[in-house]
C-alpha cells in the first residue's frame, strides 16, 4: 500500500511538472512574438530615418518626413500588433480559410470565391490614383519589413495563432488592402438578406396586406405598392409547405439586423459654446477581440491626422486633422439586387437573357481543405452578377424550379476606387475638398459627416444604382433578370447623392435613419436602420441652444430607449392598474411586481437596473406570440424586436391588430390577452434563466458585451484568456447602441456596438478624445490587449492630440526605423 502511494505521488508530481513545463513552453513561444516597441531597426524601402512613438496607450505616432515613409510606418505598426488579424481578413477575401480551419469554413470560402472579391480587388489596384498607389506600395513594404524581421529574428512567427494554425506569412500586396475594403463592404451589406426575408414572408402570409405590418416602412411618403412575390416567381409553394434550408457559416456576411449601424453628428460654431465646430462619431460593427479598430496618428504632407484605422488598410478611416474632422455611418443605400435567372431546360450552361439564351461565364476554382480532400467549385456569372447557390442565405426557399439566383452589387466593381476616396478625404483640408474626394467612393456606401473650422456638412458616399422606373419589385424582391426593366441601368452621377451643407440650424447628423424622401427610382432605400435613435438624438440636440464637447460625449453615451417609452404604455395600457391582489408566489403576483417596476421606469437601459431585462424579455415574447402562428418556423428569423411592427399592431394601424388573434384557436384573442400571456412567458423565462427575484436582476448580466477571439475563442481554457466580456448599458435602440444577438440561449448579449468613439472640438483640437473597445494589441499576452476596454465600458475616453511632445511624455517605447545602407 505504501509503495502504491509513493507511485501515485510520483505520477501526480510528474503530471504537475509536465503541466508547468507545458505552460512555460507555451508562454515562451507566445511571448516571443510580443513586439518590442523600444528599438532601432534597419529596413529597406525608406527614404530617410523616422520614429514611431508609442504613447501610453500604445497608439503609434508616426513622425515621418514623407507620405510614403508614413504609410510604411503604419504598415509596420499594424503588422507589429495585428498581423494575425490582417492575415485572417486577407484569407477571408481570398476564400482560403479552409486551408487553416478545415471543413467548417468551406461555405464561407465558396461564397467569397463566387463573389470573386479578391480578383476584383487585384484589378482595382490599377484604377487608384497615383498618390493612393504609392501609399499602397509603401504600406505593403512596411508590413513586409515586419514579416522579414519576424522570420530573421525568430520572433514567434509574429503571433501565437500562427503556431496553432500554421498559416504561412506571405508577403503583403497592394491588392490585399483593396480586398479588405471589399470584405468590409460585405460586412456592411444587408439588402440581400432583406430581399430574401421579404420574399419568404410574402410566401408565408395568407394575407399579403399584412406584409406592411411585419416589415413596415419607415414613416414617410413615396413608397409604391409591391406585387406578391408569388407573381414574380411562379411555381414556388407557400412557405407553410416548404422547409428552410440549412445555411453554412457565412462570415463575414452579416446576420440580418447586424449589417451596419453608427452615429455621427456635427454642430457649427453658431451652435457651440466655444464658437468652434464639433463632431462626434461612433461607427458600429461586430464586437471582436481584438477590435476591428486600431488607433494611429500619421504626419503627412497635408499635416497630422489621427483616428481609427482598420489593420490592413492604409488610411485613417475616421478621425481628424488640424483643420478637418470626418465620421462615417452606414447609409443603408439599396446597393444590392437579387435576380431570378431562368435556366435553359435543354442546356443547363445557359440562362435566359433579354434577347435569348446566353451562356454563363464560368470558371472552376479549387478550395484546399485542411485534413480533407479539396473541393472544386464552378463559379458562374450572368450579365447581372455572380450566381449564388440555394444553400446560402436560404435562397433555395425562394428560387422556383428551373431557376438560379444572381446578385447585382456595387462592390463587384473591377474599378473600385474607394481606397482613393478614403485617401483623398484623409488629405483634405476642409469640407469642400473632402466632399470632392468622396466622388471616387464606390462601396460600402456611407454617410460622410464633416466639420472644418468654418462649417459642417453631410453627404452620402457610394455609387447609387440606376434603376428603371418600371422595375417590377423596385429592388425590394428578387425579380426576373431577363426583363430589361429589372436590370440596373448603370449608376447615378455623384451629384445625385443626397448632400446637406450649410444647414440652417447649424447641425447635421445621422443615426442610420431615413435621410431623404424621393420617389423610386431616385430613392436611396426603402430599408433603414431604425426610427427610434434619431428621435432621441433630435430631442437631445434641440434641447440645448449650444453644445460642448462634453454634451456630445453625453449623447454618445445616452442609454434611454425611445422604443421602450413608446411601446410600454401601449402594450400595458389595460394591464397596468387593473390587477387584483394575489398571493405571494403566484403568476399573478409576479406579473404585478413586474408591472409595478416598469411603471416607475424611464426607459433607461442601464446595466444596473432590472427593468430593462423585464422589458426586453416581454417584448421578445410578445413578438413571438404575435407572429408564430402566422409565420411558423420563419418566425425564428425575426429574432430581434421590430418596434414599428408592435406599435402598428397595438395602435391597430390599417387593421394590424389582426395579428393578436391566434388563427388556430376558436376564441378571438385581443391584444391585451396576448400582452398578458407574453408577460407571463417572459417572467417564466426570467425565472428559469436567472433564478432570482425580479428586483435583483441586472441588465448588464444579460446585455454582456462579448468580444470573442475569432479562432481561439472556443478553445477550452484558452478562451478565458482571449475573450473579453463586459457588463454594458444600452440596447438595440439607444444612442449608446449595443445590438443584441437574438440567439435562443443568450438573446440579449451585446454583439454589435461602437468599437470606436471619437469627439472632436475644433475650438481646442487637442481636447478632442477617442477610445476603442479593446486594446491596440492583438496579442493576448500583451497588457495592451484589453487595457482600453474598461475605459470604453465605463464611457471614458483618452486624449486625441497631434502634439508630438505629449506622445513622447509618457511613451511606452520609441521605434526608430532607418534605411539599410
Amino acid at each position: 500500500m505504501r509503495l502504491l502511494f509513493r507511485w501515485l505521488v510520483r505520477l501526480v508530481s510528474f503530471a504537475i511538472l509536465a503541466g508547468v513545463l507545458a505552460v512555460v513552453v507555451v508562454y515562451y513561444l507566445g511571448s516571443r512574438s510580443l513586439p518590442d516597441y523600444d528599438k532601432r531597426v534597419e529596413v529597406a524601402g525608406l527614404s530617410q530615418p523616422f520614429e514611431i512613438v508609442r504613447d501610453n496607450s500604445s497608439i503609434p505616432h508616426i513622425m515621418a518626413e514623407t507620405d510614403e515613409d508614413a504609410f510604411f510606418g503604419l504598415g509596420y505598426a499594424h503588422a507589429q500588433d495585428r498581423l494575425w488579424q490582417m492575415t485572417l481578413l486577407r484569407r477571408t477575401a481570398q476564400g482560403r480559410l479552409s486551408e487553416m480551419f478545415g471543413t467548417r469554413t468551406v461555405e464561407t470560402d465558396k461564397l467569397l470565391r463566387r463573389l470573386d472579391l479578391y480578383n476584383l480587388a487585384r484589378q482595382s489596384v490599377a484604377a487608384q490614383d497615383t498618390r493612393t498607389q504609392a501609399a499602397l506600395r509603401a504600406y505593403s513594404a512596411g508590413v513586409n519589413a515586419r514579416i522579414d524581421e519576424i522570420n530573421q529574428g525568430s520572433l514567434g512567427r509574429g503571433a501565437p495563432e500562427f503556431f496553432v494554425f500554421g498559416a504561412e506569412l506571405a508577403p503583403w500586396q497592394p491588392a490585399d488592402s483593396v480586398a479588405l475594403v471589399k470584405v468590409l463592404a460585405l460586412q456592411l451589406a444587408g439588402h440581400l438578406q432583406e430581399e430574401v426575408l421579404r420574399a419568404r414572408t410574402s410566401l408565408a402570409l395568407d394575407d399579403e396586406e399584412r406584409l406592411a405590418d411585419i416589415l413596415p416602412d419607415i414613416p414617410g411618403s413615396g413608397v409604391a405598392a409591391l406585387p406578391e412575390y408569388a407573381s414574380l416567381a411562379p411555381g414556388l409553394p407557400r412557405f407553410a409547405e416548404a422547409q428552410p434550408q440549412a445555411e453554412g457559416a457565412l462570415w463575414p456576411a452579416p446576420k440580418r439586423g447586424l449589417a451596419g449601424a453608427s452615429n455621427a453628428w456635427a454642430a457649427d460654431a453658431t451652435r457651440a459654446t466655444s464658437e468652434g465646430t464639433l463632431l462626434a462619431n461612433d461607427p458600429h460593427l461586430g464586437l471582436t477581440a481584438p477590435s476591428i479598430w486600431y488607433l494611429a496618428r500619421m504626419e503627412l504632407s497635408s499635416g497630422g491626422v489621427i483616428g481609427g484605422t482598420i489593420p490592413g488598410i492604409p488610411a485613417i478611416m475616421v478621425g481628424r486633422s488640424e483643420t478637418l474632422g470626418w465620421g462615417l455611418t452606414s447609409s443603408y443605400l439599396d446597393d444590392q439586387d437579387l435576380h431570378l435567372e431562368e435556366l435553359n431546360p435543354d442546356n443547363s450552361e445557359q440562362y435566359r437573357g433579354v434577347d435569348g439564351w446566353r451562356r454563363f461565364e464560368t470558371r472552376r476554382s479549387i478550395i484546399e481543405i485542411k485534413d480533407a480532400p479539396p473541393v472544386t467549385v464552378t463559379l458562374r456569372w450572368t450579365e447581372n452578377g455572380p450566381v449564388l447557390p440555394g444553400t446560402q442565405f436560404d435562397l433555395g426557399t425562394i428560387t422556383p424550379p428551373g431557376h438560379v439566383m444572381s446578385l447585382s452589387w456595387t462592390a463587384l466593381s473591377p474599378e473600385d476606387t474607394t481606397m482613393s476616396a478614403a485617401m483623398g478625404i484623409m488629405h483634405a483640408g476642409d469640407v469642400d475638398e473632402a466632399l470632392e474626394a468622396g466622388e471616387s467612393y464606390v462601396a460600402p456606401s456611407q454617410m460622410l459627416t464633416l466639420a472644418d473650422e468654418d462649417g459642417v456638412a453631410m453627404k452620402l458616399l457610394g455609387r447609387m444604382p440606376a434603376r428603371d422606373a418600371n422595375h417590377q419589385s423596385q429592388g425590394r424582391l428578387p425579380a426576373p433578370g431577363w426583363i430589361e426593366a429589372n436590370r440596373w441601368q448603370g449608376t447615378l452621377p455623384y451629384r445625385d447623392n443626397p448632400e446637406f451643407t450649410e444647414p440652417a440650424g447649424g447641425i447635421v447628423g445621422n443615426t442610420n435613419n431615413k435621410v431623404i424622401d424621393r420617389p423610386f427610382p431616385d430613392h436611396v432605400s426603402f430599408e433603414w436602420g431604425d426610427s427610434q435613435r434619431v428621435r432621441r438624438w433630435r430631442a437631445l440636440m434641440q434641447g440645448r441652444e449650444v453644445h460642448t464637447r462634453d454634451s456630445f460625449i453625453e449623447f454618445q453615451l445616452d442609454t434611454v430607449s425611445e422604443a421602450a417609452r413608446t411601446l410600454l404604455p401601449l402594450i400595458g395600457a389595460d394591464l397596468w392598474f387593473t390587477g387584483e391582489a394575489a398571493p405571494e408566489g403566484t403568476p399573478e403576483r409576479r406579473r404585478r411586481v413586474a408591472l409595478d417596476l416598469l411603471s416607475e421606469w424611464n426607459g433607461e437601459m442601464n446595466e444596473h437596473l432590472p427593468e430593462p431585462v423585464i422589458y426586453a424579455a416581454w417584448l421578445r415574447a410578445l413578438q413571438d406570440r404575435l407572429i408564430r402562428d402566422d409565420l411558423g418556423p420563419l418566425a425564428d428569423t425575426y429574432d430581434r424586436v421590430e418596434p414599428l411592427f408592435i406599435e402598428r399592431v397595438f395602435r391597430d394601424v390599417d387593421g394590424a391588430s389582426a395579428w393578436c388573434d391566434i388563427v388556430r384557436s376558436a376564441a378571438e384573442e385581443s391584444c391585451t390577452d396576448i400582452a398578458r400571456l407574453a408577460l407571463d412567458d417572459a417572467l417564466v423565462w426570467i425565472e428559469e434563466t436567472y433564478g432570482t427575484t425580479l428586483a435583483s436582476l441586472r441588465w448588464g448580466t444579460a446585455h454582456e458585451a462579448v468580444h470573442e477571439h475569432s479562432v481561439l475563442g472556443e478553445v477550452p481554457v484558452l478562451r478565458y484568456f482571449v475573450n473579453i466580456r463586459q457588463s454594458t448599458s444600452g440596447g438595440d435602440f439607444t444612442l449608446q447602441r449595443g445590438a443584441t444577438s437574438g440567439d435562443e440561449t443568450n438573446p440579449f448579449q451585446n454583439v454589435h456596438a461602437a468599437g470606436y468613439r471619437g469627439v472632436y472640438d475644433f475650438a481646442d483640437p487637442d481636447s478632442s478624445v477617442f477610445i476603442i473597445a479593446t486594446g491596440q494589441s492583438g496579442h493576448f499576452l500583451s497588457r495592451h490587449y484589453d487595457d482600453l476596454g474598461q475605459l470604453w465600458r465605463r464611457g471614458e475616453y483618452i486624449p486625441m492630440s497631434l502634439d508630438p511632445e505629449l506622445a513622447r511624455a509618457a511613451a511606452v517605447g520609441i521605434t526608430e526605423l532607418v534605411p539599410t545602407e
